[in-house]
């Protein structure tokens, strides 16, 4: 199984927006759920959103919400995380997953479907 490959990380500075995006294979996209994490240096990776199959549900952790949107293309098998407003808590390495589990608002990570991550780096 090919890993997901996440893209679309940087500098930017406060108040600035990017879009990741996270192209997986067929099989790694597979008929679930996926969502994006992310970990901040000396943190623990956390939940930032996540998204189901058919793209009408979502879920995001209460920090994004209103400035970040996840959405998906099951025909390019890729997902997207478009984030605005950003400020310098939204440092992170930015990890996407695939192929989990999504019920009821709750993401449920698929165990080694984790891309590389992409580094996002806001100066104020």
């Amino acid at each position: 199984q090919v890993q997901p490959v996440e893209s679309g990380g940087g500098p930017v500075q406060a108040g600035g927006s990017l879009r990741l995006s996270c192209a997986a294979s067929r099989r790694a996209f597979g008929n679930g759920g996926m969502g994006w994490f992310r970990q901040a240096p000396g943190k623990a990776r956390e939940f930032v959103a996540a998204i189901n199959w058919s793209g009408d549900s979502t879920s995001y952790t209460d920090s994004v919400k209103g400035r970040f949107t996840i959405s998906r293309d099951n025909a390019k098998n890729t997902m997207y995380l478009q984030m605005n407003s950003l400020n310098a808590a939204d440092t992170a390495v930015y990890y996407c997953n695939a192929g989990g589990t999504y019920y009821s608002g709750t993401y449920y990570p698929k165990l080694n479907s984790w891309g590389q991550g992409t580094q996002v780096t806001v100066s104020s």
